[in-house]
């Protein structure tokens, strides 16, 4: 297939199947939030004048009274002013604080609205550190008799089991634990130790660095995390787990665990296949977005009682049929990097973590069944994305529908990147773009914005990318195109010219049109042609000149666009309209032309508009264009245009010169002599 035109195009889609997994996890994610926001009308950020350092999480989980929670959370804090003498913590008021600890000192404290109001010990002044071991307990389901609230479960319902199992995004970890509950504050580091019955193995973030076994019949796992971590990623999953252990090979010499936890009575063999491609998921991952990120720790899945995924940082938290989906696995995997790694500053820009995370099961699937597999995953995304309402950037972060909605921040936040992907005009430059932004030291294992991500977009493309990233993120739906077209000899040969307007249906979007890159595919004769046109009109007419008759036109052939599935494409009969008829070669005419002629015609008067566009481009004989001489809107009238032979490459031969004027096209045939 030959290319006439090099420009590039975009479009971003991603599976009906993977779509499963968007709208699995977006559920799940949906209901927590909803139960959560019931009792949580005040929602983050938390107190902006201290920065989190450091959480352990010394948790303790008795046999009876069942449901209970006691614990120790140690915290360290910096402060962001002078003079800072008290400080407020997230943390549901049915979780009540005997004591806090500061340097030596007990301090004095207060709840009230799921607030934990803590007067300091002394004045700090900003950058200096302080450490407080919070002593709490009670029932975080909110009562003895309760198993299960947004955030936390003590029981799976559906094989009456005992399982202590977490899920705290979006605003959750309140529910559980005192912390400043806020996904921009990420702590440098954590430790969650876990006291339970011996019967329990109990998972959670980072390594596992002892297992005590307790002289009054418990256990206390103690796992910790050296990588920045926000609140809603530490989780604790907990029951009589049985495992599949796997090791992934990162580097010579080096290796990682992967250890996938299961209910016992549900480990089998079509559960353990479908695991095992964790490692070829991170080995692929790996190789486009660069190493895992917790390469140094784990990564794995630990069953729980919810339904689909939650991406705990290095072990993701799965709900039985999850651990059975290779969409799901793949998604939630992605997290790591996108969402883990580096973490929506706010929930307003959450497409940044689920929109990626959906992309990346199209990435594995082109991984391991090539270009046909990325496709089939975009397809069920472009489809899902067309029933997307409202921006990308989520307006109102109190409705969970906005924030988890698996159309708009899953689905269409997918096809985002795969347009974008298009516009970059090659993988390579869109595989740079995402390793780029994952390695930026300002947001590697912190937070980021929309702005974030366009800022690496365009320093990788060379171009401002404002348009984009406008109409895509913070527009609303999609293009609706119309197009026609229609094409004629220019000369006496075989150089035909097809004139193709797009148009964009009124009414149908926000912005009223979309300005993208479109590919146009021509069948002739003498083999397909694909070009490249820029549209950012509302309607817009392209001439693109070609060597055979164009015989059909595909709009979009390869779908990188979200646009309206099937386009009206109309051809029209050939027609020459007003014709200019008046070309003047005003020096050695006939021929040969040289560096000095001079060119003139006639614009005719038009009934449509006072003034017409007028080009006067000079082609090969292969049907190259050469040199633009007029490209520009002209009132009727005579003019001449003047060729200087010094501001163009060509050599001798034949060329012919095309006066478009409207709708009309007329050629001749010259022989130029350098």
């Amino acid at each position: 297939m030959k290319k006439y035109i090099v420009l590039l195009i975009i479009a971003l889609t991603i599976p009906l199947f993977a779509q499963s997994a968007a709208q699995y996890e977006s559920e799940i994610k949906k209901e927590a939030f909803r139960k959560l926001y019931k009792s949580n009308q005040a929602l983050y950020p938390g107190d902006a004048n201290i920065d989190a350092k450091y959480y352990k999480l010394n948790l303790t989980f008795p046999a009876s009274p069942a449901n209970f929670l006691s614990g120790v959370v140690t915290m360290t804090a910096a402060s962001m002013k002078d003079n800072l003498t008290s400080v407020s913590l997230d943390l549901k008021s049915n979780l009540a604080v005997s004591s806090i600890q500061c340097a030596g000192h007990s301090l004095q404290f207060s709840q009230a609205s799921d607030k934990l109001n803590i007067t300091l010990d002394r004045a700090y002044y900003a950058g200096e550190q302080f450490t407080m071991d919070i002593t709490y307990s009670g029932y975080p389901t909110g009562g003895s008799g309760v198993i299960s609230s947004a955030s936390i479960s003590f029981y799976d319902g559906s094989l009456g089991k005992k399982i202590i199992a977490t899920l705290s995004e979006p605003y959750g970890s309140k529910d559980w634990w005192p912390c400043k509950d806020d996904p921009a504050d990420k702590a440098d580091s954590s430790e969650v130790w876990i006291t339970a019955p011996e019967w329990y193995t109990s998972v959670s973030n980072g390594s596992l660095t002892g297992v005590v076994t307790n002289q009054d019949g418990t256990k206390t796992y103690k796992w910790k995390n050296h990588y920045p971590i926000a609140t809603y990623l530490i989780s604790v999953a907990a029951t009589n787990y049985g495992t599949y252990q796997d090791t992934w090979q990162y580097a010579p010499g080096k290796t990682m665990p992967i250890t996938h936890y299961c209910y016992p009575e549900k480990m089998n063999t079509s559960r353990e296949n479908a695991v095992a491609k964790t490692k070829d998921m991170l080995t692929i991952y790996s190789s486009k977005f660069g190493l895992y990120p917790f390469a140094s720790e784990k990564y794995g899945h630990a069953e729980f009682a919810w339904g689909g995924g939650m991406e705990h940082q290095t072990v993701t938290s799965m709900g039985g049929g999850a651990m059975s989906s290779v969409n799901i696995i793949s998604h939630e995997l992605g997290h790591q990097w996108f969402g883990d790694k580096i973490t929506c500053k706010d929930w307003h820009h959450i497409w940044l973590n689920e929109g990626f995370a959906t992309y990346c099961e199209a990435v594995y699937r082109e991984g391991t069944e090539g270009r046909g597999g990325y496709i089939n995953e975009i397809e069920g995304n472009l489809t899902m994305a067309r029933y997307a309402s409202g921006t990308i950037w989520v307006q109102d972060i109190t409705n969970e529908n906005e924030i988890f909605n698996s159309y708009r921040s899953y689905s269409k936040g997918a096809v985002v990147l795969h347009m974008l992907r298009g516009v970059m005009q090659d993988s390579s430059k869109f595989y740079t773009v995402l390793r780029n932004y994952l390695a930026d030291p300002t947001l590697a294992y912190g937070v980021a914005t929309t702005e974030d991500f366009q800022r690496h977009a365009e320093a990788i493309y060379g171009q401002s990318l404002k348009y984009f990233f406008d109409e895509w993120i913070y527009g609303e739906k999609y293009p609706v195109y119309n197009v026609t077209w229609n094409s004629q000899s220019i000369v006496a040969g075989n150089l035909y010219t097809a004139r193709v307007t797009i148009s964009q249906a009124t009414g149908t979007s926000n912005p009223t049109f979309f300005t993208m890159p479109i590919q146009l595919k021509f069948t002739r004769a003498t083999g397909d042609t694909t070009v490249t046109v820029f549209n950012n009109a509302q309607t817009q007419t392209f001439y693109i000149t070609m060597n055979g008759k164009p015989t059909s036109l595909q709009f979009d052939p390869d779908e990188w666009l979200l646009r309206n599935p099937t386009p009206t494409i109309t051809e029209e009969a050939e027609t020459n309209g007003n014709v200019p008829t008046q070309f003047v070669l005003e020096q050695n005419y006939p021929n040969p032309f040289n560096p000095g002629t001079i060119i003139k015609y006639t614009v005719p008067v038009s009934q449509n508009s006072v003034q017409q566009e007028v080009t006067l481009k000079i082609y090969d004989a292969l049907g190259r264009d050469v040199a633009t001489l007029v490209n520009e809107m002209k009132t009727p009238g005579n003019y001449e245009a003047s060729f200087s032979g010094t501001r163009y490459s060509l050599t001798s031969g034949i060329y012919f010169y095309t006066l478009r004027v409207g709708n009309s096209i007329q050629t001749k045939k010259m022989v130029y002599v350098k």
